[in-house]
């Protein structure tokens, strides 16, 4: 007391002589933000000690990160693949639609080759019949149609009014099954193909080229008697090629003097690339002049900086080499790799991409070899200069010396002038 203010004592920490580590734990107090790092994070190695509230990726965890979105992307692109067995069959709309309103023969196109190399359409016909007297029993079923089956009498096809026929039907030749009495549908019984001359004359248009068939088809019993075909149908989709069919009920005159008809029935295909064929043909004729285009860009490169190196060299310009090769290996791949492209016979996207492609590919590998070629005689001029230009200093230095002492001598020799 007495007068004297007690004095307070300061609660600040007494300043210790050692230096707490930052990563110390928090008994020591909070840590600052810019040095707080997870525990696992450290131990594991993922991730760096962050700054700022940012903590940076290490190159294990982005790989790690690449590998999982790529099994994911697989695994997505995969279920492509899925559905198609839920999907209503094809045929089976319009196999319900002739057994409702005309019944009668029915034939399917459910195959279509198009082959434009050789030329020729190859189409697999299946014979069916639809409605009350026309449809096998115990066939029914065809196409997921109850209504439609195999025909239940003989029948003869003609394709193109060709003298022989050209398939034979005999449901006598089909056999049961014992346990349900059903038949059993033998694709050679109740299957034929006809093969068709492909006017070939825009193919040149690739992949914009579309073709026109037209054939003729009939069908006759056992007693000679034409039977009218209601229906005539092809698959949409084929490998390559999408394929639309108009078919059209006609009849023949047996000589211009008769007046009896024939019935028969026509169909034309209209084939067509799809539009994914397409896209991907084009895209691959876009890539290719990129890289056609890159091999004259590194031209430009490779003359700029082989000219800035003193004394020239050829190392620049051998990495622009190796580019352009590559490019000039890459191009036919690209060609070759475009949905059923047709040969090298010169067609449109081959006079507009594959053939100046190559040329210019080659003539950009051309050039470059011969700045090669030129760097290196003038990088041997160099050194050989900087050669001379190294024995003229030296022999400065050895001379000079010489000269000093040949000149002291002289002067040591001469008489003292009075």
């Amino acid at each position: 007391m007495g007068g004297t203010t007690p004095i307070l004592q300061s609660r600040t920490p007494p300043l210790l002589p050692f230096r707490i580590s930052k990563s110390s734990n928090a008994l020591h107090g909070p840590l600052h933000p810019d040095t707080c790092t997870s525990t696992f994070a450290r131990r594991s190695g993922l991730v760096k000690y962050g700054t700022n509230g940012v903590i940076p990726l290490r190159p294990l965890t982005l790989l790690v990160l690449a590998l999982l979105f790529s099994m994911l992307f697989t695994i997505a692109v995969s279920f492509s693949f899925l559905g198609y067995d839920t999907v209503e069959p094809y045929f089976k709309q319009i196999l319900n639609d002739v057994a409702e309103t005309n019944p009668g023969i029915v034939l399917l196109g459910e195959n279509v080759d198009v082959d434009v190399d050789e030329p020729s359409i190859g189409i697999r016909w299946s014979i069916l019949g639809c409605g009350n007297g026309y449809v096998l029993e115990g066939s029914a079923g065809v196409h997921g149609s109850d209504l439609c089956g195999l025909p239940s009498f003989y029948l003869e096809i003609y394709v193109d009014s060709s003298i022989e026929p050209t398939a034979t039907y005999d449901p006598s030749h089909l056999p049961f099954v014992s346990q349900t009495g059903r038949r059993r549908v033998i694709q050679n019984l109740v299957q034929f193909d006809s093969d068709h001359t492909l006017d070939v004359h825009l193919d040149r248009l690739y992949p914009f080229d579309n073709y026109v068939l037209t054939s003729t088809l009939r069908a006759v019993s056992a007693s000679n008697v034409t039977i009218p075909i209601q229906k005539l149908a092809t698959i949409e989709q084929v490998s390559s090629f999408v394929v639309e069919s108009v078919d059209t009920e006609t009849y023949e005159v047996v000589s211009p003097s008769s007046s009896t008809q024939i019935p028969t029935r026509d169909i034309d295909l209209y084939v067509s690339r799809p539009a994914q064929a397409r896209a991907f043909a084009l895209l691959l004729f876009t890539l290719s002049w990129c890289l056609t285009h890159a091999t004259l860009m590194c031209i430009y490169l490779a003359q700029k900086r082989s000219t800035w190196h003193v004394p020239r060299s050829a190392k620049p310009i051998l990495k622009h080499l190796g580019g352009s090769l590559m490019v000039l290996l890459v191009i036919p791949q690209l060609r070759n790799a475009m949905p059923d492209a047709p040969g090298y016979d010169g067609v449109l996207i081959d006079c507009i991409g594959f053939f100046p492609q190559m040329i210019f590919s080659g003539l950009s590998v051309l050039i470059l070899l011969l700045l090669v070629i030129l760097r290196e005689l003038e990088g041997m001029e160099d050194e050989d200069r900087q050669n001379e230009s190294n024995i003229g200093i030296d022999a400065d230095e050895q001379s000079t010396p010489h000269s000093r002492r040949a000149t002291l001598s002289a002067k040591l020799a001469s008489p003292p002038s009075l």
